[in-house]
């Protein structure tokens, strides 16, 4: 009998993954999830070092339950915000409170929220989800998520310039004369050390002391140091006033905003509203995010960064709600994108898809800054960033180096070596095939008192050798470039190749500089609306960083790439202090710079438009346009009916006439995979006008008609620019404008949900202590306990609905709907699971029934995003063997 066993999950938020190379097949037993995440992804990080995955540590292959605890209970009136008075707000907690007592439910309530959303945060046991669900009132209920952070490495060479100047906010600063005074930016993250000199701190104490100061001046700490969500017995909250942080992240984020000290950030005179979501440690959860989004609303900010997310995420997440009212009233939000582009397409995260906020992708920095140890013979500078779980690298010592295979090497190290010999010698290893524990246990087994990975793709390597046994020797990561080099040096020279571990930190030029971080998410949203909205700087970033935990460091992340534009927000407000924060992502977007493909820099092709968004945010050419595009961006949708015809409009504020080229940039499509993204030179085409003349003081409309490419696979998405160049002199103001758009090649409703990947889903299912038991023949359940039905299921994409209906096995008779969600993320990996529980209770208009003993079926069916309940096309099924209903 197939069993799935519940485990633990290694989070592939926390460090990034590659598709595997050699995929595997699962075992019977296999490690299941015993958490209140909802899927892996859903707790994505919020930023931190990218690590890089061991290539066999790939969960897109680990079969994992992704089934919450904890959910979000939204009622029927839209919030405060929007006008619902407070005595109806107030009305329909308690009429919520008073219906889940009478339907028996046992659960916690943790926070209710009325101004930026309306419901409430419940826990609740996972047998009792599907009456949550059904309690009279409730209009949807939701995954109360987790939010968790990314491993970081430190780095003492505080230098943000190189980013700052990739952006054009150093000649925001520095020709324009701006720095943001007068914004009030808030930062929803582990909060801010309040002590640190360059975010206005006296710089005297590392004890919160100095909260508020001069650029600090508002904030609450909503969880305090002890806050854990990931674990039941650290998730109770304990806020208190003051928002210091000892975790780091938002030290970092509130430095690229508007540092301004040793490191200056982007607009270096903002102040700030500091939000703290975090404990020193571990996990958040949605609710507090709202919480905090009601308290900056309430605080008077006109910025909001949140570099967090959750993946996966529709737009009506509440995350995602919340956010897009808080830009209804007036405040500019800006969120990170996410980091989860290692599990494919449609990652992108709330409440980065939120329809009104901006959602960030991220670029690496032209400029890295690492810690480096020389090649003895003549002193070259090797650059390297230092493994996760290995001990620090030392700075000083003279070794012998050996190789353990050759540049050319699939699998180097992945095989035991031979005893001794790598006997007090460092050991270069090339990635590939086996994980990075594995490579370094055997170098370590073999004699070695170091290893130096090198990647085997252009790129620095951000490595973790995490594992058991625990690697007790330094390993650290370098690239391609330089391990390949290192490789000929003891090729040509193998008895005499030695290299010196030192002190210093070196800068160079980054090879993927100016590219997408591989880590960045990818959209396109489960509407297809348009996400991510632009990118800036987030790969190898200095910032600043708690006193205690040394002053300064350097991390990566769309947590990074969202603060640059959060500060290009504030000199724009600063510029034009009338800018509304509907317009915000228009004025940003029209002037931001598209990047180059990954994959080839060098052909020239534009990187993948849901990956990238506009591209490079561009402050000072977005401060002084004189000219406008709307709509910024164009979301094509799906293609089934044939090409799509778009309206552009143009408008000119500027004192002369302006005529502007139509030009066409087409950029890479992926195909229809959505785990492991394929990438085509497959060029949408786009009929236009070949100009179009703008009056002063007016406006000008052209119509587009795009359509795919008809190479491109169905389900592929294709994406590109429309670009308006004016005909003039370049002046101050007039530059070229774009407008990105993306779509979908054919039938969106023609994409699988309900795979069945290797273990044949979907199940019905018993529990068995920590065991998932694949029922096929059908089952017997008393209904007592944790004895009831479950029915396991992968969603390959993300669902509109997902409905569960009871039948009478014998009889036919309709015994009404056990369970109903909506807008269902999709699964984080290619295995992954949900287990949808049934209790015996089923709901049938406003009546309540508990189904008798007898025989039953369970019908499952999927309503696919966009889809049509009404059309069998738009929609999954699946029923389930006979379920005998036999209570005692």
């Amino acid at each position: 009998m197939p069993l799935i066993n519940i485990n633990s999950v290694n989070s592939s938020m926390t460090k990034q993954k590659e598709p595997s190379r050699h995929p595997r097949r699962l075992p019977l037993h296999l490690k299941l999830l015993a958490t209140t995440l909802f899927t892996a992804a859903l707790a994505l990080t919020g930023g931190g070092l990218l690590q890089a995955q061991d290539d066999a540590s790939d969960n897109d292959t680990q079969s994992v339950d992704e089934t919450p605890e904890l959910w979000l209970v939204e009622l029927p009136s839209a919030p405060a915000s929007e006008g619902t008075s407070a005595a109806t707000l107030a009305s329909e907690k308690n009429a919520f409170r008073t219906n889940a007592k009478k339907a028996g439910l046992q659960f916690t309530e943790q926070r209710a929220f009325d101004t930026l959303w309306n419901g409430i945060s419940v826990k609740i046991d996972r047998s009792q989800v599907a009456a949550l669900a059904r309690v009279p009132g409730v209009k949807s209920i939701y995954p109360n998520v987790q939010f968790t952070r990314a491993e970081t490495t430190e780095d003492n060479s505080p230098d943000l310039a190189s980013a700052i100047a990739m952006t054009g906010a150093n000649i925001a600063q520095n020709t324009l004369g701006l720095s943001g005074a007068g914004v009030r930016v808030g930062i929803i993250d582990t909060g801010v050390d309040v002590d640190h000199p360059d975010l206005g701190g006296d710089g005297d104490s590392i004890n919160g002391d100095s909260f508020p100061n001069s650029r600090i001046v508002v904030g609450y700490d909503f969880v305090g140091n002890a806050y854990n969500a990931a674990s039941a017995s650290t998730a109770v909250p304990v806020p208190d006033d003051n928002p210091d942080d000892c975790g780091g992240h938002g030290t970092h984020v509130a430095g690229i905003v508007g540092a301004n000290g040793t490191v200056k950030g982007v607009a270096p005179g903002v102040t700030f509203g500091a939000y703290r979501v975090f404990g020193c440690e571990g996990s958040t959860n949605a609710d507090i995010m709202i919480a905090a989004m009601e308290r900056a609303l309430q605080d008077g900010m006109n910025v909001v960064n949140m570099s967090i997310g959750s993946a996966y995420q529709w737009p009506q997440f509440p995350t995602a709600q919340a956010s897009d009212r808080l830009v209804n009233k007036g405040v500019v939000v800006v969120a990170s994108i996410g980091n989860s582009g290692a599990t494919g397409l449609y990652s992108a995260g709330a409440p980065g898809v939120g329809k009104k906020v901006i959602g960030v992708a991220s670029i690496d920095n032209a400029v890295v800054s690492s810690k480096r140890f020389n090649l003895t013979s003549d002193g070259t500078g090797i650059a390297y960033n230092q493994a996760t779980a290995a001990p620090p690298a030392p700075t000083s010592g003279t070794f012998p180096m050996a190789r353990t295979g050759t540049a050319t090497s699939t699998a180097d190290a992945c095989n035991a070596l031979v005893p001794g010999s790598l006997a007090g010698k460092v050991a270069l290893i090339r990635r590939g095939t086996c994980g990075f524990h594995q490579k370094a246990n055997n170098a370590r087994n073999a004699g070695a008192v170091g290893v130096v990975l090198y990647n085997n793709a252009v790129g620095a390597l951000n490595p973790s050798v995490a594992g058991s046994p625990a690697i007790t020797i330094p390993v650290v990561g370098v690239s391609k470039a330089d391990g390949e080099l290192i490789n000929s040096r003891i090729a040509s020279a193998p008895t005499s190749t030695s290299m010196t571990w030192t002190a210093d930190v070196m800068t160079a030029a980054n090879p993927t500089g100016g590219l997408i971080s591989a880590f960045s998410s990818y959209g396109l949203a489960p509407d297809l609306s348009f996400k991510p909205n632009i990118a800036a700087p987030g790969g190898s970033i200095r910032s600043t960083w708690p006193l205690e935990l040394g002053s300064f460091n350097s991390i990566s992340g769309t947590s990074m790439s969202s603060p640059h534009v959060a500060g290009a927000a504030a000199l724009v407000l600063q510029a034009a202090p009338k800018t509304s924060s509907q317009v915000m992502g228009r004025i940003l977007q029209n002037s931001a710079d598209p990047a180059k493909w990954g994959g080839n820099p060098a052909s020239g092709l534009l990187d993948n438009v849901h990956r990238q968004g506009a591209g490079m945010v561009d402050i000072d050419d977005a401060i002084l346009a004189t000219s406008s595009v709307e709509p910024a961006s164009l979301a094509l949708g799906e293609s089934e009916s044939g090409p799509s015809t778009r309206t552009l409009t143009l408008t000119n504020n500027g004192t002369n006439a302006v005529t502007y080229e139509v030009s066409h940039e087409p950029a890479q499509a992926t195909g229809a995979s959505t785990f492991v993204p394929t990438f085509f030179n497959a060029p949408a085409t786009a009929t236009h006008p070949t100009s179009v003349t703008v009056p002063a003081g007016g406006s000008s409309s052209i119509d587009v008609t795009i359509a795919p490419n008809t190479s491109l696979a169905d389900k592929g998405l294709y994406g590109g620019y429309i670009k308006f160049t004016p005909q003039v002199t370049p002046q101050l103001g007039v530059d070229a404008l774009r407008v990105p758009y993306s779509g979908l090649k054919g039938d969106y409703q023609a994409m699988q949900v309900l795979a069945p990947t290797v273990n044949g889903f979907p199940w019905l299912a018993k529990l068995a202590g920590t065991s998932f038991l694949n029922q096929a023949n059908g089952a017997t359940f008393t209904m007592q306990g944790t004895d009831i039905p479950y029915v396991v299921a992968h969603f390959d994409h993300q669902s509109r609905r997902v409905r569960m209906v009871v039948t009478d096995a014998v009889s036919g008779k309709s015994w009404h709907r056990a369970l109903e969600l909506e807008y269902l993320g999709r699964n984080s990996g290619a295995a992954t699971f949900f287990s949808l529980p049934w209790d015996g209770v089923t709901v049938g208009g406003n009546k309540t029934y508990t189904v008798p003993n007898g025989q039953y079926v369970i019908t499952l069916t999927v309503e696919k995003a966009l889809g049509d309940a009404a059309n069998p096309a738009h929609t999954e099924s699946w029923t389930s063997p006979v379920i005998t209903i036999a209570r005692p």
